[in-house]
C-alpha cells in the first residue's frame, strides 16, 4: 500500500464543559496577543463571550475582528487580515461553525504567506504555516476546526474556492457542546446533514482506507442515533455530546481520504446563491450516491450495516438502495427542503452551476466524473 499522511491537530479538546479548561493549553502556547474571530451574532447572544472570559482569565490579550458572514467573502478575509496586523497579534481564536474557522485559516494563511487569498484555491498552494490556530467550534456539522479544508468565496466569480492545505490545519481544536445547546433546529439539522455528507463521501471517494473507513463508519451510525434528537430538543447534552464525537470523527476522514460531487456541487449553489452549505449537502445527498452506488456498490454494503439494516443475503445493490432511502427519511425528519426551487435556484443557472462543479477541488474525489450534462441531471432532481 501506498504511503498516507494523516492529517490531525496537535490537541483536540471535546466534551461538556471542556471550554472551562482551554486555558492552560492556550498560555502553553507562549503566544503574545489574540485575533478573536467571529460573527455579530456570537457576539449579540453571548457565545463569544465565554470565550472571551476563558482569555481574560488567562490574562491573554485579544483584540475582535467580529465581521464574519455566513459565507465568508475574499473581501470579508482580508479585512481580517488588516485588523490582526493593526492590532499587532501573533495567533487566531476562531470562535463559531464554519464560517468563522474557515475565515481564521484564510487570515492564517495570509498573515505568513502574503498575497490575495484567491492564490491559494485549489491542494498545498502555500508555502508556509499558518499562523497559530485555536479553532473553537459552536456547532456540529463542518468539523473545520480539525480539517485542512476551507472555502471561501469569490464575490466576483461568485465561486466558492476550496483550499486543501496541511498549513491551515488548526493548533488546538475545542469542542463543547454546551456552546451548541441553543443553536436553532434548522440550524443543527443543516449542519448535522453537513456532517453525515463529510463522513458517506468520504467512505465512497477512491481516497478511503481502513483507517479513514472505520472514523466515518463510527460517524454514520452516531449520526443517524442521534441527529434526530438533536433537532428535537437542543438541549439534549447526550444528544450533542455524541454528535460532537461525530463530527470529530467524520471530519478525520474526509481529511484525509476526501470529498466528492456532493461538495462539489453545494459549493456552487453557495456561490450563487448564499445558500446554506449543509441544506445544499442534504438535499444534493442521496442522490448523487445513487448514482455513486453504480459503480462502488460494495461500499454501501459497510454503510446500510452501521445504521442498522440486516445485511445478510442482502445484494449489494439491496443495501444501496436501503442507504439512499434512509438519507431522504432521516433529511424529511429533521426538515431539510426537499426542491431548490424554494431556494430561489432558477435553472437557467444549471449550465453555470454544472460547469464550475466540475472545476471544483472535490470533484476528482468522487467514485465516478460525471459529465456536464449528468451534473444538470442531477441538479434537476432536486429543482
Amino acid at each position: 500500500m501506498s504511503t498516507r499522511a494523516y492529517y490531525v491537530p496537535s490537541i483536540n479538546i471535546m466534551g461538556k464543559g471542556c471550554l472551562g479548561d482551554v486555558g492552560p493549553f492556550i498560555q502553553e502556547l507562549k503566544l503574545r496577543k489574540a485575533l478573536v474571530v467571529t460573527d455579530k451574532f456570537l457576539m449579540k447572544c453571548g457565545i463569544a463571550g465565554k470565550v472571551l472570559a476563558i482569555l481574560d482569565n488567562a490574562n491573554i490579550p485579544y483584540a475582535i475582528y467580529d465581521d464574519v458572514k455566513p459565507n465568508p467573502t475574499c473581501k470579508n478575509v482580508h479585512d481580517g487580515v488588516d485588523f490582526l496586523t493593526a492590532n499587532d497579534c501573533d495567533f487566531l481564536v476562531s470562535v463559531g461553525g464554519g464560517s468563522p474557522q474557515d475565515t481564521a485559516k484564510a487570515i492564517g494563511i495570509i498573515a505568513t504567506n502574503g498575497g490575495h487569498i484567491a492564490q491559494y484555491e485549489g491542494a498545498h498552494k502555500s508555502a508556509n504555516k499558518s499562523l497559530p490556530i485555536v479553532a473553537i467550534n459552536t456547532t456540529a456539522g463542518t468539523s473545520s476546526e480539525v480539517t485542512v479544508n476551507y472555502v471561501i468565496t469569490d464575490e466576483d466569480r461568485k465561486v466558492k474556492m476550496v483550499m486543501v492545505d496541511k498549513n491551515s490545519l488548526a493548533t488546538i481544536s475545542v469542542n463543547d457542546p454546551e456552546l451548541m445547546v441553543d443553536k436553532p433546529a434548522d440550524l443543527t439539522a443543516a449542519t448535522g446533514m453537513d456532517a453525515l455528507t463529510h463522513a458517506i463521501e468520504a467512505l465512497v471517494t477512491p481516497g478511503a482506507y481502513p483507517v479513514t473507513d472505520a472514523t466515518a463508519l463510527a460517524a454514520v451510525e452516531l449520526i443517524f442515533n442521534y441527529l434526530p434528537r438533536t433537532v428535537k430538543n437542543g438541549h439534549d447534552i447526550e444528544a450533542r455530546e455524541q454528535m460532537v464525537y461525530a463530527i470529530f470523527l467524520g471530519g478525520l476522514a474526509f481529511n484525509n481520504a476526501g470529498l466528492g460531487y456532493v461538495h462539489a456541487m453545494a459549493h456552487q449553489l453557495g456561490g450563487v446563491y448564499d445558500l446554506p452549505h449543509g441544506v445544499c449537502n442534504a438535499m444534493l445527498l442521496p442522490y448523487v450516491e445513487e448514482e455513486n452506488a453504480k459503480y462502488v456498490p460494495e461500499k454501501f454494503r459497510n454503510i446500510a450495516k452501521a445504521i442498522g439494516y440486516q445485511v445478510v443475503g442482502k445484494t449489494d445493490k439491496e443495501c444501496a438502495d436501503f442507504v439512499v432511502e434512509a438519507i431522504k427519511n432521516l433529511s424529511k425528519e429533521v426538515g431539510i427542503p426537499s426542491k431548490l426551487s424554494e431556494l430561489g435556484v432558477n435553472e437557467v443557472d444549471l449550465d453555470l452551476l454544472a460547469e464550475n462543479a466540475m472545476k471544483d477541488a472535490c470533484a476528482p474525489g468522487n467514485p465516478f466524473i460525471p459529465t456536464k450534462e449528468e451534473v444538470i441531471t442531477l441538479f434537476k432532481k432536486i429543482l
